[in-house]
């Protein structure tokens, strides 16, 4: 009878010892799932980070780039606007559609003509200038942004 217990003493250890194994085993499957989990999730965090550093430096050369345009256009227009305090003059260009009945009665003057501006206009032109390269470069700022960063 004692050869009888040892074996089924034998029999139990062995058993319960393969149980916590195959336990083990699966406690080991799970963490090593778990850490390739988190290595891959790493791995898109760091590739989100360099895309998002990129696209920041893309932006601020953006930026650059359309600052120094909207700073050289206001400095362009500072300077019509010196010439025109120092006496200068603001000269428009245009041409003047004109009727049939209209062109028999003038058949000698030309369409095309230059016209000064009083100093109050000159101004009023250069401020409406002023304004329409600021839109202008708002407007390339923002198209620009949009085909660089938000269509990618």
């Amino acid at each position: 009878m004692t050869f009888e217990w040892k074996s089924l003493i034998l029999f139990a250890v062995m058993t319960v010892a393969g149980a916590l194994a195959f336990w083990f085993y699966g406690i080991a499957q799970d963490e090593r799932q778990r850490a390739e989990t988190a290595e891959q999730s790493l791995k898109l965090a760091k590739d989100m980070i360099i895309n998002m550093q990129q696209r920041q430096r893309d932006v601020a050369a953006l930026d650059a780039k359309y600052t120094k345009e909207l700073a050289d256009a206001k400095a362009e227009n500072d300077a019509l606007q010196r010439k025109l305090d120092n006496g200068g003059r603001v000269l428009v260009k245009g041409k003047c559609p004109v009727s049939a009945s209209t062109e028999a009665s003038t058949s000698g003057v030309g369409h095309d003509a230059t016209i000064e501006l009083s100093d109050a206009a000159g101004r009023n032109v250069l401020g409406i200038r002023a304004g329409i390269k600021q839109d202008q470069s708002a407007l390339r700022v923002l198209q620009e942004y949009i085909n660089t960063q938000c269509l990618k």
